[in-house]
């Protein structure tokens, strides 16, 4: 049987490399630090596959066809499209067809219907986090697009459930695999609004709080209430949410939070422990 050993969540603000060159010393220093840490617990755990949970940017999917889930079952992914991240090193990045296949099924059998898509192109959400890391050699990835972009986004308790089926579908794969989860996304901010650039930092320290204290349905209850007055952005936190409930809501460790206004995101990183 496959294993999940490990889970993590990072930000993937575009300003942290759109605007790097001119972000202070110090704050460079605050999310190559965080960065590097995230992925030194990544590579410790060695996984053989990532699943790494991101929204589509308006790269594969737009408001006339947007599926709250989307596995990608690929052979293999295009890189990211955006024009200044060129240096991004892969323009192809392998996929896991049969993980990614094996997760639908599990889906389908736990009341899920996910969209499913054998080409996907991989944008800075998905991008971004696994090159900072320093995630090299790059492991075959899987994936998994949820909708924090557009209402209507599916429900908090929804995208936990949903880390439930990962969980399950990792335990249940037939073959000896390591399977890592990195979700990716907020915390607090405002794209292409009026407050564009605000970052709540009360907050994200309040959610980050819950995280650690891993009750699930505190959680909920909190980013259903806060949620909506985060910025746009903030919708994201779906993803942790998801991470959290492949985790089965333990608590999680907060490896750092920075709100960096030159990046226009409240940063975060965090892993949880699954022994």
């Amino acid at each position: 049987m496959a294993k999940l050993v490990g889970v993590y969540a990072s930000s993937h603000g575009p300003m942290i490399v759109r605007n790097w060159d001119t972000l202070a010393p110090d704050e460079r220093g605050r999310l190559d630090a965080a960065f590097s840490e995230l992925g030194a617990r990544i590579k410790a755990a060695k996984p053989d596959v990532l699943i790494v949970i991101s929204p589509d940017h308006w790269v594969n999917f737009f408001i006339d066809n947007l599926p709250a889930i989307c596995v990608g079952v690929g052979e293999e992914h295009e890189g990211p499209p955006e024009p200044w991240f060129k240096a991004f090193p892969h323009r192809k990045m392998a996929g896991h067809p049969a993980l990614g296949h094996h997760i639908v099924k599990t889906a389908l059998e736990r009341d899920f219907e996910p969209s499913v898509s054998y080409r996907l192109a991989l944008d800075h959400g998905f991008c971004i986090p696994v090159w900072k890391a320093g995630l090299e050699p790059l492991p075959p990835i899987v994936p998994v697009i949820l909708n924090d972009l557009e209402p209507p986004f599916p429900s908090v308790k929804r995208c936990y459930a949903w880390g439930g089926v990962l969980a399950r579908a990792i335990k249940t794969f037939p073959g000896k695999l390591r399977v890592a989860i990195l979700a990716t996304g907020g915390l607090s901010h405002s794209i292409g609004e009026p407050t564009m650039g605000r970052i709540d930092e009360a907050f994200d320290r309040d959610c980050i709080r819950r995280f650690e204290q891993g009750d699930a349905p505190a959680l909920f209850d909190f980013l259903d209430e806060r949620l909506p007055a985060a910025g746009n952005g903030a919708s994201e936190v779906r993803n942790w949410v998801a991470a959290h409930g492949a985790a089965r809501g333990r608590g999680f460790e907060l490896i750092r939070y920075d709100p960096i206004p030159n990046v226009y995101v409240g940063c975060g990183f965090a892993s949880w422990t699954l022994t």
